[in-house]
């Protein structure tokens, strides 16, 4: 069985940050494309970043210059460092495995406020 477990999520003031975590198990972690995507309220969920089985990376322009996505293949983990958060990044940040059917953490929410 399949699992995505984030962790990391909170309340943080804007230009502040925050790092998401997501263990996978069940999985071969070490081949799959690994993503974090986000929603926000009243709209559609999107692509924030990837990284790729070799380490290739792709950002959201929204997020360019403050994201950074890692992958630690020896723990199955994936990780989101968010740095110089504004109030628009705030929403649900899903992770995501895929390669050939695509899986789904249970979502941690984010919020950017003062």
């Amino acid at each position: 069985q399949v699992q995505l477990v984030e962790s990391g999520g909170g309340l943080v003031q804007p230009g502040g940050s925050l790092r998401l975590s997501c263990a996978a198990s069940g999985i071969d972690f070490s081949i799959y494309v690994m993503g974090w995507y986000r929603q926000a309220p009243g709209k559609q969920r999107e692509l924030v970043a990837t990284i790729s089985s070799s380490g290739n990376t792709n950002y959201a322009d929204s997020v360019k210059g403050r994201f950074t996505i890692s992958r630690d293949n020896a723990k199955n983990t994936v990780y989101l460092q968010m740095n110089s958060l504004k109030p628009e990044d705030t929403g649900v940040y899903y992770c995501n495995a895929r390669l050939v059917a695509w899986y789904w953490g249970q979502g941690s929410q984010v919020t950017v406020s003062s």
